[in-house]
């Protein structure tokens, strides 16, 4: 069964927590799309945490009466099954065909959700973007509506280019990641069934999540385990089951922002960074002006020739090994040492493969 998704308040809304308009448009956002379902209950509770007081009976005859008139609700006493039909308390959802939240979408926001759909395909798993499908195809049908207008026109003339090539996002189960963003967003552990590449095995743990991170085709939860404290780093499409716990997470003024320069995605060395020193051709110096590699970068044209000097301070990781790497006989790297070897090992093994 689908959980729900709690919204957080829109700061351009207005504030005051006796605001039923304000209440029923927040209440909107948390009632997730058939066949997913939440009671009403869990409803009010979730009000309660956004800072709205309401009693069960209200709540009820709110939903029963202008608001299911209006969006589509489903109430589970209107089931035909009697078994879902005599459940207590009520269990609501939107129509299986409608958006979840205020079906109501701008020709501009149809526009930016069409320009996302593109990009995203590249990035999120398969699962995430079913869940991001109601929004794309209510996109596609606003612009199909308006077709000729100014908006439709111009989406026909952008599009979105991943840079190099990019792989096809991991597929994560639905269920997976549905669980992993509710312990993430309610700060409750998470115990999951996880595949270890390393060892070959699969191995149940407790985890305290402190955040997700994408990169490239995937995606990995940010979590400590059990009673430790090191954070470890856990591709979400290796886990095989995943279960929210009661428990809250340890450790939840966690900042990602300060982790994640020296996390362990790449490896650093030493210091973590490296002052690179090396002779790149004008190409490469013409895109490097437009695009710099870092804010202390310079380019020198060494006096007397026609070779350009790059001076920059980049991480001491793999990623920046490889995107040196992959640029050929566009740069010759001088410093450091170290890193101007491990090029030219690189190189001699797979001249050797050539051969």
């Amino acid at each position: 069964m689908e959980e729900p998704v709690v919204c957080m308040k829109n700061d351009a809304l207005p504030s005051a927590p006796k605001d039923p308009l304000l209440r029923n448009l927040i209440l909107l956002r948390m009632i997730p799309r058939h066949p997913g379902s939440i009671s009403t209950i869990e409803l009010r509770d979730a009000l309660e945490r956004e800072g709205f007081q309401i009693s069960l009976r209200s709540l009820q005859r709110d939903l029963d009466g202008k608001l299911s008139q209006h969006f589509d609700l489903l109430c589970s006493k209107d089931d035909p099954d009697p078994a879902i039909a005599s459940l207590r308390p009520y269990r609501w959802s939107y129509q299986p065909h409608v958006r979840p939240g205020l079906p109501l979408m701008s020709a501009a926001e149809a526009m930016a959700f069409q320009l996302c759909e593109g990009h995203l395909r590249h990035l999120l798993p398969p699962g995430v973007l079913g869940q991001l499908e109601p929004h794309f195809a209510e996109a596609r049908q606003t612009l199909n509506k308006r077709e000729g207008s100014r908006h439709a026109h111009w989406l026909d003339r952008v599009r979105s280019l991943p840079n190099g090539k990019a792989l096809l996002p991991a597929v994560v189960a639905p269920e997976v990641w549905e669980n992993v963003a509710t312990a993430v967003l309610e700060q409750r552990q998470l115990q999951v069934d996880y595949f270890s590449r390393a060892k070959g095995e699969v191995k149940t743990m407790t985890l305290h999540p402190k955040g997700l991170v994408s990169r490239g085709p995937t995606t990995y939860l940010i979590a400590s385990v059990g009673d430790y404290t090191d954070i470890r780093h856990f591709a979400l499409h290796r886990i095989q089951k995943a279960g929210v716990l009661d428990a809250p997470s340890r450790d939840c003024e966690f900042d990602i922002d300060t982790y994640l320069p020296m996390a362990a995605f790449t490896p650093r060395k030493s210091t973590g960074m490296v002052n690179l020193v090396a002779d790149v051709d004008s190409r490469l110096a013409q895109t490097l002006q437009e695009t710099p590699l870092s804010k202390d970068q310079r380019l020198e044209l060494l006096e007397g020739t026609d070779s350009i000097q790059l001076h920059a301070q980049l991480p001491d990781d793999l990623e920046s090994f490889w995107w040196l790497y992959s640029l050929g006989d566009s740069i010759r790297v001088l410093h450091p040492t170290a890193l101007r070897m491990a090029i030219l090992e690189r190189n001699k093994r797979v001249i050797s493969l050539y051969r």
